[in-house]
């Protein structure tokens, strides 16, 4: 008898595991949505002049294969914002964006931020090849970045 109890809530819960999954996909979704801008609206409100700070969060790698970055943004490594999201400022309105299919770093980077309760963070759709598909400007990344940057925790003592 014990067994057959078990074996019936075993079965609900395997057979209720992707309904719950897929409620949380569709949560997760409609978040990342709340915290996305399209280039069209991140062109507006930077030709408004509001204030926004605007942050290139790609990779050493992305960034060596297309050095253009968007005008008054700043480049910051995602390995050093997902350790230290102090980086960006949480008083004031700010845009991550990246290069990766799917706007991977800049999702993970936001992810970051919601996690520590950051309520003014958007990630660009479609990141820099969706602002240069519109024809928005950039211009030349000229600042030393490392391919490689060592973790203290791996460097000899």
């Amino acid at each position: 008898m014990l067994l057959t109890y078990i074996a019936i809530a075993i079965a609900v819960v395997v057979l209720s595991l992707p309904a719950v999954l897929r409620v949380k996909r569709q949560r997760d979704q409609r978040e990342l949505e709340q915290h996305s801008i399209t280039a069209d609206e991140l062109h507006a409100l930077l030709a408004s002049n509001q204030e926004v700070l605007l942050f290139d969060v790609r990779q050493s790698l992305d960034l060596l294969a297309n050095s253009e970055i968007i005008p008054r943004a700043h480049r910051i490594p995602p390995d050093e914002v997902l350790q230290k999201p102090s980086l960006i400022p949480r008083e004031k309105d700010t845009v991550v964006y990246c290069t990766c299919p799917s706007d991977k770093t800049s999702r993970a980077v936001l992810r970051r931020a919601l996690a520590l309760d950051f309520s003014r963070i958007k990630f660009l759709k479609g990141g820099l090849a969706a602002w240069k598909t519109k024809g928005y400007p950039v211009e030349p990344y000229n600042e030393v970045f490392h391919l490689y940057s060592p973790k203290l925790s791996s460097l000899p003592r």
